[in-house]
Protein backbone atom coordinates (compact mmCIF):
# COMPACT_ATOMS: atom_id res chain seq x y z
CA UNK A 1 0.00 0.00 0.00
CA UNK A 2 2.98 2.37 0.42
CA UNK A 3 3.94 4.68 -2.59
CA UNK A 4 7.09 4.37 -4.05
CA UNK A 5 9.25 7.48 -2.53
CA UNK A 6 12.83 8.32 -3.29
CA UNK A 7 14.89 7.81 -0.18
CA UNK A 8 15.10 10.91 1.94
CA UNK A 9 17.75 11.91 4.33
CA UNK A 10 15.82 12.52 7.46
CA UNK A 11 17.30 15.72 9.29
CA UNK A 12 17.60 15.54 13.39
CA UNK A 13 14.87 16.01 15.20
CA UNK A 14 13.61 19.48 16.42
CA UNK A 15 12.07 20.59 19.55
CA UNK A 16 9.57 23.06 20.65
CA UNK A 17 8.90 24.57 17.36
CA UNK A 18 5.78 26.56 16.17
CA UNK A 19 2.51 25.12 14.70
CA UNK A 20 2.90 25.64 11.81
CA UNK A 21 6.55 24.27 11.20
CA UNK A 22 5.32 21.25 12.47
CA UNK A 23 2.15 21.13 10.33
CA UNK A 24 4.67 21.62 7.05
CA UNK A 25 6.84 19.13 8.16
CA UNK A 26 4.14 16.24 8.63
CA UNK A 27 2.92 17.21 5.08
CA UNK A 28 6.29 17.19 3.35
CA UNK A 29 6.72 13.46 4.98
CA UNK A 30 3.50 12.87 3.99
CA UNK A 31 3.50 10.35 0.93
CA UNK A 32 0.40 10.10 -1.14
CA UNK A 33 -0.86 6.41 -1.41
CA UNK A 34 -1.22 4.81 -4.57
CA UNK A 35 -3.85 3.95 -6.22
CA UNK A 36 -6.94 1.20 -6.46
CA UNK A 37 -10.12 0.66 -8.82
CA UNK A 38 -13.29 0.45 -7.52
CA UNK A 39 -16.71 0.16 -8.92
CA UNK A 40 -17.89 3.23 -9.63
CA UNK A 41 -20.94 2.87 -6.94
CA UNK A 42 -18.54 2.37 -4.45
CA UNK A 43 -16.07 5.32 -5.03
CA UNK A 44 -18.17 8.00 -3.46
CA UNK A 45 -16.20 10.13 -1.65
CA UNK A 46 -12.84 9.10 -2.96
CA UNK A 47 -9.89 10.62 -4.91
CA UNK A 48 -9.92 10.43 -8.52
CA UNK A 49 -6.52 9.17 -9.64
CA UNK A 50 -6.55 9.49 -13.57
CA UNK A 51 -8.36 11.40 -16.05
CA UNK A 52 -11.92 10.52 -17.22
CA UNK A 53 -12.36 10.66 -21.11
CA UNK A 54 -15.73 10.77 -22.33
CA UNK A 55 -16.19 7.37 -24.66
CA UNK A 56 -19.55 8.65 -25.86
CA UNK A 57 -21.33 12.04 -27.04
CA UNK A 58 -23.76 13.24 -24.30
CA UNK A 59 -26.46 13.80 -25.43
CA UNK A 60 -25.80 11.74 -28.77
CA UNK A 61 -28.37 13.37 -31.10
CA UNK A 62 -30.02 16.77 -31.39
CA UNK A 63 -33.30 16.16 -28.70
CA UNK A 64 -36.05 18.38 -27.10
CA UNK A 65 -36.06 19.72 -23.91
CA UNK A 66 -39.62 19.79 -23.82
CA UNK A 67 -42.91 18.20 -23.93
CA UNK A 68 -44.07 20.05 -27.05
CA UNK A 69 -44.13 20.25 -31.17
CA UNK A 70 -41.34 19.95 -33.34
CA UNK A 71 -41.76 21.94 -36.61
CA UNK A 72 -39.72 24.33 -39.34
CA UNK A 73 -39.29 28.41 -37.39
CA UNK A 74 -39.94 29.63 -40.80
CA UNK A 75 -43.46 27.94 -40.97
CA UNK A 76 -44.77 30.37 -38.38
CA UNK A 77 -43.23 33.32 -39.10
CA UNK A 78 -46.40 35.37 -39.79
CA UNK A 79 -47.99 33.82 -36.94
CA UNK A 80 -50.00 36.08 -34.18
CA UNK A 81 -52.92 35.81 -31.98
CA UNK A 82 -55.01 37.12 -34.54
CA UNK A 83 -53.98 35.09 -37.25
CA UNK A 84 -53.04 31.81 -35.95
CA UNK A 85 -51.19 29.39 -38.23
CA UNK A 86 -52.14 25.58 -38.49
CA UNK A 87 -50.07 22.78 -39.14
CA UNK A 88 -50.97 19.13 -39.79
CA UNK A 89 -49.06 16.81 -36.91
CA UNK A 90 -47.99 13.97 -39.40
CA UNK A 91 -46.57 11.86 -36.23
CA UNK A 92 -45.56 11.28 -32.89
CA UNK A 93 -41.65 10.69 -31.63
CA UNK A 94 -41.21 9.54 -28.06
CA UNK A 95 -38.16 9.27 -25.81
CA UNK A 96 -36.07 6.66 -27.53
CA UNK A 97 -37.70 6.45 -30.69
CA UNK A 98 -37.21 8.32 -34.32
CA UNK A 99 -38.70 10.76 -36.31
CA UNK A 100 -40.62 8.40 -39.43
CA UNK A 101 -39.49 10.97 -41.56
CA UNK A 102 -37.79 14.07 -42.33
CA UNK A 103 -40.37 17.13 -41.82
CA UNK A 104 -40.98 19.29 -44.92
CA UNK A 105 -42.62 22.71 -44.97
CA UNK A 106 -46.14 23.11 -43.29
CA UNK A 107 -45.76 20.36 -41.10
CA UNK A 108 -45.12 19.89 -37.06
CA UNK A 109 -44.29 16.52 -35.28
CA UNK A 110 -45.70 15.78 -32.11
CA UNK A 111 -42.57 15.20 -29.56
CA UNK A 112 -41.61 14.24 -26.04
CA UNK A 113 -38.72 15.82 -23.54
CA UNK A 114 -35.74 13.71 -24.35
CA UNK A 115 -36.72 12.81 -28.08
CA UNK A 116 -34.36 13.25 -31.01
CA UNK A 117 -35.71 15.95 -33.62
CA UNK A 118 -36.88 15.03 -36.40
CA UNK A 119 -34.65 15.91 -39.75
CA UNK A 120 -36.12 19.02 -41.14
CA UNK A 121 -37.09 20.23 -37.92
CA UNK A 122 -35.12 23.63 -36.61
CA UNK A 123 -37.28 24.08 -33.35
CA UNK A 124 -39.84 23.06 -30.86
CA UNK A 125 -42.81 25.26 -29.06
CA UNK A 126 -43.59 24.03 -25.74
CA UNK A 127 -47.45 22.23 -25.76
CA UNK A 128 -48.76 24.75 -23.24
CA UNK A 129 -49.02 27.83 -25.94
CA UNK A 130 -50.42 25.24 -28.77
CA UNK A 131 -54.19 24.79 -28.81
CA UNK A 132 -54.25 20.96 -30.72
CA UNK A 133 -57.32 20.00 -32.24
CA UNK A 134 -57.06 16.47 -33.46
CA UNK A 135 -54.72 16.08 -36.09
CA UNK A 136 -53.60 19.83 -35.92
CA UNK A 137 -51.87 22.31 -34.22
CA UNK A 138 -52.52 25.82 -34.17
CA UNK A 139 -49.53 28.67 -33.11
CA UNK A 140 -50.02 32.02 -32.07
CA UNK A 141 -46.82 33.55 -32.00
CA UNK A 142 -43.31 33.22 -33.84
CA UNK A 143 -40.68 31.24 -32.60
CA UNK A 144 -36.79 31.42 -33.10
CA UNK A 145 -34.65 28.48 -34.47
CA UNK A 146 -33.24 26.33 -32.02
CA UNK A 147 -35.48 26.79 -29.37
CA UNK A 148 -36.03 24.09 -26.83
CA UNK A 149 -33.76 21.83 -28.88
CA UNK A 150 -30.65 20.20 -26.33
CA UNK A 151 -27.85 19.91 -29.12
CA UNK A 152 -25.95 16.65 -29.61
CA UNK A 153 -22.36 17.27 -27.68
CA UNK A 154 -23.45 20.29 -25.81
CA UNK A 155 -22.24 18.11 -22.76
CA UNK A 156 -19.96 15.90 -23.32
CA UNK A 157 -18.16 15.12 -26.76
CA UNK A 158 -16.09 11.70 -26.95
CA UNK A 159 -12.50 11.64 -26.40
CA UNK A 160 -13.08 15.10 -24.35
CA UNK A 161 -11.41 15.05 -20.72
CA UNK A 162 -14.40 15.51 -18.29
CA UNK A 163 -12.89 14.91 -14.79
CA UNK A 164 -9.41 15.32 -13.83
CA UNK A 165 -7.08 13.68 -11.55
CA UNK A 166 -7.62 14.80 -7.75
CA UNK A 167 -10.98 15.60 -7.69
CA UNK A 168 -13.65 14.25 -5.16
CA UNK A 169 -16.40 12.30 -6.29
CA UNK A 170 -19.53 13.31 -5.48
CA UNK A 171 -22.96 12.87 -7.00
CA UNK A 172 -22.72 15.26 -9.32
CA UNK A 173 -19.35 13.10 -10.96
CA UNK A 174 -20.74 9.35 -10.02
CA UNK A 175 -23.67 10.44 -12.27
CA UNK A 176 -21.39 11.70 -15.22
CA UNK A 177 -19.44 8.44 -14.96
CA UNK A 178 -22.38 6.63 -15.72
CA UNK A 179 -23.10 8.71 -18.57
CA UNK A 180 -20.10 8.35 -20.28
CA UNK A 181 -20.33 4.54 -19.50
CA UNK A 182 -17.00 4.34 -17.21
CA UNK A 183 -18.20 1.81 -14.52
CA UNK A 184 -14.62 1.34 -12.82
CA UNK A 185 -12.65 4.35 -11.99
CA UNK A 186 -8.92 4.65 -10.33
CA UNK A 187 -9.06 6.39 -6.70
CA UNK A 188 -6.30 7.08 -4.46
CA UNK A 189 -6.14 4.35 -1.42
CA UNK A 190 -7.18 5.48 1.83
CA UNK A 191 -4.81 4.98 4.74
CA UNK A 192 -4.60 1.96 7.25
CA UNK A 193 -4.39 3.55 10.92
CA UNK A 194 -3.90 1.83 13.90
CA UNK A 195 -4.44 3.37 17.18
CA UNK A 196 -3.04 3.00 20.88
CA UNK A 197 -3.47 4.35 24.50
CA UNK A 198 -0.93 3.64 26.84
CA UNK A 199 -0.93 3.99 30.51
CA UNK A 200 -1.55 1.62 34.23
CA UNK A 201 -3.98 3.86 35.00
CA UNK A 202 -6.19 3.32 31.59
CA UNK A 203 -9.21 1.15 31.69
CA UNK A 204 -11.74 0.28 28.71
CA UNK A 205 -15.14 1.61 29.02
CA UNK A 206 -16.71 -1.47 30.58
CA UNK A 207 -13.39 -1.87 33.01
CA UNK A 208 -13.81 -1.04 36.70
CA UNK A 209 -12.79 2.88 36.88
CA UNK A 210 -12.59 2.70 40.79
CA UNK A 211 -9.53 3.47 42.55
CA UNK A 212 -8.32 6.56 40.27
CA UNK A 213 -8.58 4.31 36.68
CA UNK A 214 -9.40 6.10 33.91
CA UNK A 215 -11.15 5.37 31.15
CA UNK A 216 -9.52 5.21 27.91
CA UNK A 217 -11.67 7.26 25.76
CA UNK A 218 -9.03 8.50 23.68
CA UNK A 219 -8.96 5.97 21.33
CA UNK A 220 -12.56 6.23 20.94
CA UNK A 221 -12.56 9.73 19.97
CA UNK A 222 -9.42 9.44 17.82
CA UNK A 223 -11.30 6.39 15.87
CA UNK A 224 -14.28 8.89 14.98
CA UNK A 225 -12.02 11.47 13.69
CA UNK A 226 -10.80 8.87 11.56
CA UNK A 227 -13.76 7.99 10.21
CA UNK A 228 -15.05 11.61 10.07
CA UNK A 229 -12.63 11.41 6.99
CA UNK A 230 -13.71 7.94 5.77
CA UNK A 231 -10.79 6.59 7.12
CA UNK A 232 -11.20 2.85 9.38
CA UNK A 233 -8.88 2.51 12.19
CA UNK A 234 -7.04 -0.74 13.82
CA UNK A 235 -7.50 -0.64 18.10
CA UNK A 236 -4.67 -1.77 19.39
CA UNK A 237 -5.69 -1.97 22.77
CA UNK A 238 -3.78 -0.10 25.71
CA UNK A 239 -0.42 -0.57 26.62
CA UNK A 240 0.95 -0.89 30.05
CA UNK A 241 3.58 1.66 31.10
CA UNK A 242 6.65 -0.85 30.20
CA UNK A 243 9.17 -0.50 27.51
CA UNK A 244 8.52 -4.55 26.51
CA UNK A 245 4.56 -3.68 26.67
CA UNK A 246 4.80 -0.76 24.57
CA UNK A 247 6.98 -1.67 21.94
CA UNK A 248 4.74 -4.90 21.48
CA UNK A 249 2.19 -2.79 21.00
CA UNK A 250 3.87 -0.46 18.69
CA UNK A 251 5.32 -3.42 16.55
CA UNK A 252 1.19 -4.65 15.99
CA UNK A 253 0.86 -1.51 14.22
CA UNK A 254 3.98 -1.52 11.97
CA UNK A 255 2.07 -2.63 9.24
CA UNK A 256 -0.14 0.46 8.64
CA UNK A 257 0.38 3.81 7.09
CA UNK A 258 -0.27 5.85 9.93
CA UNK A 259 0.34 4.74 13.43
CA UNK A 260 -1.06 6.84 16.18
CA UNK A 261 -0.18 6.23 19.98
CA UNK A 262 -2.00 8.39 22.97
CA UNK A 263 0.16 8.91 26.35
CA UNK A 264 3.27 8.34 27.12
CA UNK A 265 5.33 10.85 24.67
CA UNK A 266 6.79 13.00 27.09
CA UNK A 267 9.90 13.03 29.13
CA UNK A 268 8.30 11.46 32.51
CA UNK A 269 10.04 7.97 33.52
CA UNK A 270 6.82 6.18 32.99
CA UNK A 271 6.56 7.84 29.17
CA UNK A 272 8.35 5.05 26.86
CA UNK A 273 6.84 5.46 23.41
CA UNK A 274 9.74 7.84 22.58
CA UNK A 275 12.35 5.46 23.18
CA UNK A 276 10.73 2.31 21.96
CA UNK A 277 9.48 3.89 18.69
CA UNK A 278 13.95 4.65 18.18
CA UNK A 279 14.30 1.36 19.11
CA UNK A 280 12.18 0.03 16.04
CA UNK A 281 13.84 2.28 13.90
CA UNK A 282 11.16 5.50 13.97
CA UNK A 283 13.28 8.52 12.92
CA UNK A 284 11.69 11.11 14.69
CA UNK A 285 11.12 14.55 13.32
CA UNK A 286 10.15 16.91 16.15
CA UNK A 287 8.81 16.74 19.72
CA UNK A 288 7.07 19.33 21.58
CA UNK A 289 5.02 21.65 19.54
CA UNK A 290 4.58 25.50 21.22
CA UNK A 291 0.42 25.09 21.46
CA UNK A 292 -1.84 24.65 23.82
CA UNK A 293 -3.78 21.85 24.70
CA UNK A 294 -0.96 19.76 22.93
CA UNK A 295 2.58 20.81 23.65
CA UNK A 296 4.13 17.09 23.88
CA UNK A 297 3.24 15.76 20.87
CA UNK A 298 5.81 13.82 18.89
CA UNK A 299 6.18 12.88 15.19
CA UNK A 300 8.19 10.68 12.64
CA UNK A 301 8.63 7.96 10.46
CA UNK A 302 10.74 4.97 9.46
CA UNK A 303 12.54 5.23 6.43
CA UNK A 304 9.90 4.77 3.23
CA UNK A 305 8.47 1.74 2.95
CA UNK A 306 9.76 0.23 6.19
CA UNK A 307 6.93 1.58 8.25
CA UNK A 308 4.39 4.04 8.85
CA UNK A 309 4.13 7.81 9.85
CA UNK A 310 4.34 7.77 13.77
CA UNK A 311 2.38 10.08 15.49
CA UNK A 312 2.79 10.48 19.38
CA UNK A 313 -0.24 12.52 21.16
CA UNK A 314 -0.49 13.53 24.27
CA UNK A 315 -3.03 11.28 26.85
CA UNK A 316 -5.35 14.11 27.91
CA UNK A 317 -8.44 13.49 25.69
CA UNK A 318 -8.43 17.33 24.61
CA UNK A 319 -4.93 17.75 23.36
CA UNK A 320 -4.91 14.74 21.92
CA UNK A 321 -8.11 15.56 19.82
CA UNK A 322 -6.92 18.65 18.58
CA UNK A 323 -3.63 17.54 17.99
CA UNK A 324 -5.04 15.26 15.23
CA UNK A 325 -7.43 18.44 13.71
CA UNK A 326 -3.34 20.15 13.17
CA UNK A 327 -1.28 17.54 12.73
CA UNK A 328 -2.93 14.01 11.50
CA UNK A 329 -6.20 15.02 10.26
CA UNK A 330 -3.66 17.20 6.94
CA UNK A 331 -1.63 13.87 7.36
CA UNK A 332 -4.88 11.38 6.21
CA UNK A 333 -6.04 14.12 3.81
CA UNK A 334 -2.77 14.32 1.94
CA UNK A 335 -2.03 10.78 1.39
CA UNK A 336 -5.56 10.05 0.30
CA UNK A 337 -5.29 12.95 -2.51
CA UNK A 338 -6.96 15.96 -0.98
CA UNK A 339 -5.69 19.82 -2.15
CA UNK A 340 -7.30 20.96 0.75
CA UNK A 341 -5.82 19.15 4.07
CA UNK A 342 -7.15 21.48 6.70
CA UNK A 343 -10.20 22.37 8.53
CA UNK A 344 -12.22 25.71 6.87
CA UNK A 345 -10.98 28.52 8.85
CA UNK A 346 -13.16 31.71 9.34
CA UNK A 347 -13.42 35.27 10.90
CA UNK A 348 -15.82 35.66 14.48
CA UNK A 349 -16.03 38.42 16.55
CA UNK A 350 -15.39 37.80 20.44
CA UNK A 351 -18.50 38.23 22.77
CA UNK A 352 -16.46 38.86 25.33
CA UNK A 353 -12.56 38.88 26.30
CA UNK A 354 -9.69 36.33 26.34
CA UNK A 355 -6.58 36.47 28.40
CA UNK A 356 -3.26 33.53 28.53
CA UNK A 357 0.73 34.27 28.84
CA UNK A 358 2.68 35.32 25.80
CA UNK A 359 4.42 32.77 24.25
CA UNK A 360 2.05 29.44 23.16
CA UNK A 361 -0.47 29.48 20.50
CA UNK A 362 -3.85 28.55 21.69
CA UNK A 363 -6.64 26.81 20.44
CA UNK A 364 -9.40 27.68 22.13
CA UNK A 365 -12.94 26.13 22.17
CA UNK A 366 -15.34 28.03 21.17
CA UNK A 367 -19.33 27.74 20.02
CA UNK A 368 -20.13 29.62 17.02
CA UNK A 369 -23.66 32.05 16.43
CA UNK A 370 -24.48 33.68 13.29
CA UNK A 371 -26.06 37.04 13.63
CA UNK A 372 -26.89 38.43 10.05
CA UNK A 373 -23.94 38.06 8.28
CA UNK A 374 -21.13 38.09 10.91
CA UNK A 375 -20.72 35.07 13.38
CA UNK A 376 -19.47 35.39 16.92
CA UNK A 377 -17.27 33.22 19.20
CA UNK A 378 -17.95 32.05 22.70
CA UNK A 379 -15.58 30.00 24.90
CA UNK A 380 -17.25 26.68 25.99
CA UNK A 381 -15.84 27.76 29.46
CA UNK A 382 -13.32 25.46 30.95
CA UNK A 383 -9.99 25.29 28.52
CA UNK A 384 -8.93 22.57 30.75
CA UNK A 385 -6.95 19.54 28.19
CA UNK A 386 -8.91 16.91 30.20
CA UNK A 387 -12.32 18.64 30.34
CA UNK A 388 -13.52 16.17 27.47
CA UNK A 389 -17.19 17.29 27.54
CA UNK A 390 -16.00 20.81 26.04
CA UNK A 391 -14.89 19.01 22.66
CA UNK A 392 -18.27 17.72 22.90
CA UNK A 393 -20.37 20.94 22.49
CA UNK A 394 -17.33 22.91 20.72
CA UNK A 395 -17.83 24.14 17.51
CA UNK A 396 -14.50 25.80 16.35
CA UNK A 397 -11.25 26.22 17.71
CA UNK A 398 -10.14 30.08 17.77
CA UNK A 399 -6.89 30.74 17.24
CA UNK A 400 -5.46 32.98 20.16
CA UNK A 401 -1.83 33.91 18.60
CA UNK A 402 1.02 32.78 20.50
CA UNK A 403 2.61 36.10 21.07
CA UNK A 404 -0.86 37.42 22.42
CA UNK A 405 -1.90 37.95 25.70
CA UNK A 406 -5.30 39.84 25.41
CA UNK A 407 -8.27 39.44 23.18
CA UNK A 408 -10.66 42.55 24.23
CA UNK A 409 -14.66 41.88 23.66
CA UNK A 410 -15.43 42.26 19.58
CA UNK A 411 -12.03 41.71 18.66
CA UNK A 412 -12.26 39.57 15.10
CA UNK A 413 -10.77 36.33 15.51
CA UNK A 414 -9.73 33.16 13.21
CA UNK A 415 -11.81 30.09 14.05
CA UNK A 416 -11.24 26.62 12.80
CA UNK A 417 -14.55 25.31 11.58
CA UNK A 418 -15.44 21.81 13.32
CA UNK A 419 -18.82 21.82 12.06
CA UNK A 420 -19.09 22.19 8.78
CA UNK A 421 -22.95 22.48 9.10
CA UNK A 422 -22.07 26.07 10.34
CA UNK A 423 -20.79 27.74 6.63
CA UNK A 424 -24.03 26.83 5.58
CA UNK A 425 -26.74 29.69 6.47
CA UNK A 426 -29.27 26.78 7.76
CA UNK A 427 -31.72 29.63 9.34
CA UNK A 428 -33.95 29.39 6.46
CA UNK A 429 -35.65 27.03 5.07
CA UNK A 430 -37.42 28.77 1.62
CA UNK A 431 -34.87 30.59 -0.98
CA UNK A 432 -35.93 33.69 -1.44
CA UNK A 433 -36.47 34.46 -5.03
Amino acid sequence: MWAQICVVQFPAMKEKISVSEAQQTVLDASPRLGGETLSFGAAQGRILAEPITAGRTLPPLDNSAMDGYALRSEDLAQASPDNPIGLPVVYEVPAGGQGARPLVAGEAARIFTGAPVPAGADTVVEQEVVEAQGDRANFRAPVRSGKHIRRAGEDVKAGEVVLQPGIKLGPGQLGLLASVGRTFVHVVQRPRVALLSSGDELVEPDGDSTGGRIVSSNSYSLAAQCRELGVESNYLGIARDTPESVEKHLRAGLGSDILIASAGVSVGDHDHVRPVLEKLGCKLLFWGVRMKPGFPVTFGRFEPGQGPLVFGLPGNPVSAMVCFEQFVRPALRSMMGYRDCFRSTIEARLTHAMKKKAGRLNFVRVCLERRDSQFWATSTGTQSSGALSSMAIAQGLLIFPSAAETLEEGTVVKVQVLEEGLLGNSSSLVIDE
